[in-house]
């Protein structure tokens, strides 16, 4: 069942950061829509659903239903202005969202089968690079999430962009750069510090080490 965001928005006249200051104080907050060629528009959102809406990792990657004063825009959320020191909402910026014209937008990377690839069995520990990555297509082909699959990854070996197997449609922004932005997203290593086997092998070392300087008689006064 596919996704939906619906959010309810008020045009917002009164502006200015003392505007602003008291709209926050009535739980809700500043937001502007722009793109497709139209006039920049701002809004007042509610500040508890919005919160609530935040919760849902598709929410950053879906094109959004924006309902102001009765009428419904696709947008996508663009920025987010979090308070530095407390769970608010500052601001948020909303781009408009045509038919025919790609987006750029980050979505979320979602990993399968790390447990099963052959450096995990070996003992290896699975690591992310990164978490989510951009990509550019047209609205109707932008993934809710792209799957990274690890089930052949094999110790000391990574796996990069180039290996994401994304769907028809869809670009991935970085490796149009080049080759060389052709960035790892996840690896496998040995943890830091050895195996046991190494540790366990080192202790006699360490065990005899200690003895014999242990056992030296103090010099005579």
């Amino acid at each position: 069942m596919a996704i939906s965001f619906n959010i309810e928005a008020e045009l917002r006249t009164d502006l200015g950061k003392g505007a602003s200051r008291r709209l926050r104080h009535t739980e809700k907050f500043p937001a502007v829509v722009y793109g497709t060629g139209k006039d920049p528009v701002s809004i007042t959102l509610d500040h508890k659903k919005f919160l609530h809406s935040l919760e849902n990792e598709a929410f950053y990657s879906h094109i959004l239903t924006l309902s102001i004063g009765g009428k419904d825009e696709q947008v996508i959320l663009k920025d987010l202005q979090r308070h530095p020191a407390r769970i608010a909402i500052m601001h948020a910026d909303f781009l408009r969202v045509s038919a025919t014209e790609k987006l750029h937008l980050r979505v979320p990377l979602h990993f399968i089968n790390a447990e099963e690839c052959p450096g995990a069995k070996e003992g290896g520990l699975v690591t992310h690079s990164i978490t989510e990555i951009e990509v550019a297509c047209l609205p109707k082909d932008l993934p809710e999430f792209l799957e990274v699959d690890l089930a052949s990854l094999e110790l000391d070996h990574s796996v990069h962009m180039s290996d994401i197997i994304v769907p028809a449609g869809v670009e991935l922004v970085e490796l149009s750069h080049g080759e060389a932005h052709d960035q790892p997203v996840a690896s496998v290593h040995m943890p830091r510090g050895g195996s046991d086997e190494d540790e366990d092998a080192a202790a006699p070392e360490a065990a005899e080490e200690g003895g014999e300087e242990g056992g030296e008689e103090p010099a005579a006064e």
